[in-house]
């Protein structure tokens, strides 16, 4: 005698045999979180083409505008050069500095003024100790804006690596629970009746492995990639202050 189970599957079509076959055939539930797993990775291999894409296009333009501003002889040769690339991290960096030292020094003509007024002997032309610690901490902070402008969906990427296992082992639990409720229902316990729920519960936590496991991958990747044009950045300030330094702006 065919089983209960066994007979409604062939009154709705064959034993699915393949996986499409049990995603077309799966419960409302489990077809819900298979729904919400694809967008999830629609979304997280979006991200990594926008943060490959606009890292790429950073990295480039950085590696571009330090080559020429190591040939540069003087700083405002360099400044020029960034005022003709505004869209350059390196180059706002470099123009953040000439400013703040621009800004620093007429401020600081105020005081070597009344310094040389009451003293007659003329006050130095570099600056203090503590605006130079501010120039370290303003550059800091530029490219740790640059950094999280181009970083901002990683962390997007890292929650879809790690809460979609989740999401697939909920999807399975629930098929789980699905099977062995209809099991119990029809009395029908055999492996033709049990084996269908079963592989159709098990088929949410592939397809989570298949979001997960690209979206981990690419957030270790990108994080690396950032962590490198951090030190870039990094870098490339130290290189304006020595330049500040050598020509005497500091």
């Amino acid at each position: 005698m065919i089983p209960t189970a066994l007979l409604l599957l062939q009154v709705r079509g064959a034993v699915p045999t393949t996986p499409v076959e049990l995603v077309t055939n799966a419960s409302v539930p489990t077809q819900v979180v298979l729904v919400v797993l694809v967008l999830l990775s629609l979304l997280s291999w979006a991200i990594m083409l926008a943060v490959w894409w606009s890292l790429g296009k950073a990295t480039r333009a950085s590696v571009k505008f330090s080559r020429e501003f190591e040939r540069s002889t003087r700083l405002d040769e360099a400044s020029s050069l960034a005022r003709r690339s505004p869209g350059n991290p390196l180059a706002r960096l470099l123009l953040r500095a000439v400013r703040f030292v621009a800004d620093a020094r007429v401020a600081s003509q105020q005081v070597r003024e009344l310094a040389s007024a009451t003293t007659d002997t003329p006050a130095a032309a570099t600056l203090t100790g503590s605006q130079i610690e501010t120039l370290h901490l303003l550059l800091d902070t530029e490219a740790s804006e640059e950094r999280d402008r181009i970083g901002r969906f990683l962390p997007w990427l890292a929650t879809v690596g790690s809460v979609s296992p989740l999401i697939g082992l909920l999807g399975t639990v629930l098929g789980v629970i699905e099977a062995f409720l209809g099991i119990a229902t029809k009395g029908s316990g055999n492996l033709s009746a049990v084996a269908p729920g079963v592989a159709e519960a098990l088929i949410a936590t592939a397809v989570a492995l298949a979001v997960a496991i690209p979206a981990t991958f690419g957030y270790n990747i990108f994080a690396g990639r950032l962590n490198r044009f951090d030190g870039m950045l990094e870098n490339f300030s130290t290189s304006v202050i020595a330049q500040l330094v050598r020509e005497g702006k500091i």
